[in-house]
């Protein structure tokens, strides 16, 4: 009796086992595709959010210009630092909205890609316009200002890294903001790993890229003063390279601003952005391509009327239009 009732526990022991094997199966595989889910909807908001990564680029590599040399990397990593700080305020103000107030979630959407546009077209003034010289006087007046040994330097760092930290605030909103749109019908745990995996990677991917680019014009004079001849060449290459790198990210960030920006706006309007789908759909393999550039296009109109309204602003106040 005493062996039959030893069986009959090391069945149920056995049974036990068993349904605890398969329920973390369940488990594990359940697991498994929410982590593919997060994966999924991480990589479908990187790529929405790309088309500010350009412009993060190129703005926070050009905050740097007029930096010493060796104080390049603390200035980033410094910035880097504010970058993050912005991010652990705007990541939970978004998943309490989220919460609190879901649909305000397109509205600030469309504010996000209106205000995309917005800067899309000041950057355009700003290069073409009347105040193309201007600019150009400004920043050598920074690279002027860190030659100047009577410039007190810790304080110009302190500016720079405090203009850099304020433009950051403005587009780690952008990306929340669009990011939070891209989970919205999610649940609030992936809505939380979605939000802070972006803020990592973008974080990371941005200011490491921006190391990197500042980083060219040092790394082009070191290998041009090595002595072998395929070293000075690279490094002559780097240096020529660097400056067009600057201007091609900047060219890049602007025009995925308007197609970023005007698509968020397009589809933000339901009947405008079915129109616009339905007529791309009649037109073939091409049609993809003409939604994107009339997205591209409303996006330039629409920061265009911003820019102009807040230049007559400024005029009605009677200050200077910097527009």
């Amino acid at each position: 009796m005493a062996g039959t009732s030893l069986l009959a526990l090391i069945d149920d022991i056995a049974t036990i086992l068993d349904d605890v094997a398969v329920m973390t199966k369940v488990a594990a595989r359940k697991s498994a595709a929410v982590a593919d889910d997060v994966a999924a909807m991480t990589q479908m908001a990187a790529k929405k959010t790309a088309g500010v990564l350009g412009d993060d680029l190129a703005l926070n590599a050009q905050q740097v210009t007029g930096v010493k040399a060796d104080r390049e990397l603390p200035v980033v990593w410094a910035v880097a630092k504010g970058s993050m700080m912005n991010k652990a305020i705007l990541v939970p103000s978004a998943l309490v909205i989220s919460v609190i107030a879901p649909w305000a979630i397109t509205p600030l959407l469309m504010l996000g890609g209106l205000f995309l546009c917005f800067e899309g077209a000041e950057k355009l003034w700003h290069a073409f316009g009347p105040h193309k010289a201007e600019d150009a006087a400004h920043r050598e007046e920074l690279i002027e200002a860190a030659a100047n040994e009577s410039v007190d330097l810790v304080a110009f760092e302190k500016q720079k890294i405090k203009g850099a930290v304020r433009t950051d605030f403005i587009l780690s909103a952008e990306i929340i903001v669009i990011t939070l749109g891209t989970v919205a019908a999610a649940s609030m745990g992936q809505r939380i790993a979605v939000l802070v995996g972006i803020s990592l990677i973008m974080t990371v991917g941005v200011y490491g890229l921006v190391a990197g680019i500042v980083k060219l014009d040092d790394l082009g004079l070191h290998l041009n003063r090595q002595p072998a001849a395929w070293k000075q060449s690279l490094g002559r290459g780097i240096l020529a390279a660097a400056p067009w790198l600057m201007k091609t990210l900047s060219v890049v960030g602007t025009a995925a601003m308007f197609l970023v920006g005007g698509g968020i706006l397009v589809h933000g309007i339901p009947a405008l952005g079915h129109g616009i789908e339905a007529f791309a759909a009649t037109l073939g393999w091409i049609g993809s391509l003409v939604s994107t550039l009339v997205g591209a296009l409303a996006g330039l109109v629409a920061g265009g009327v911003v820019l102009a309204l807040v230049s007559l602003g400024k005029r009605l106040r009677g200050g200077t239009n910097t527009a």
